[in-house]
């Protein structure tokens, strides 16, 4: 299962000729596992502030296939590949109506606050199996 989410280009995204800058793709990215997060129920600072865990970047490959423009609306879809003891790996894309502008596949870590990869938690693990392909 995917989870999907939309969100406009808007200046701040764009480089000075209106072409979304390569770097803004990484960010909707994140932004779309932030919003994969909430939709479990889940959030980043209750996480981080309840059960001492991080979720860090430990690799990520890229691939850019289209441009986006200034006021285009992009859908990121994020899906679990593979899920580990203390990693997952997460597929996703980005989307102008039906055509891929961009994919990257990015390892995340569970971490304690001493950066110790630690356990993803059960409840946590539970929630990612229902996205796993």
């Amino acid at each position: 299962m995917k989870h999907n989410c939309d969100f406009r280009v808007y200046y701040e995204d764009t480089d000075a000729g209106g072409i979304m800058y390569h770097a803004s793709f990484i960010r909707f990215c994140e932004r779309g596992r932030t919003e994969f997060l909430r939709n479990l129920g889940l959030s980043c600072s209750s996480l981080s502030e309840e059960d001492g865990l991080l979720f860090v970047i430990r690799h990520l490959e890229a691939d850019y296939f289209k441009s986006a423009n200034l006021d285009d609306l992009l859908r990121v879809e994020s899906r679990i590949k593979t899920l580990k003891n203390t990693s997952f790996v997460m597929e996703q894309s980005i989307f102008c109506q039906d055509s891929m502008l961009f994919s990257m596949t990015v390892t995340v870590v569970c971490v304690d606050k001493t950066s110790k990869p630690v356990r993803i938690p059960e409840k946590v693990r539970e929630k990612f199996e229902a996205y796993q392909e």
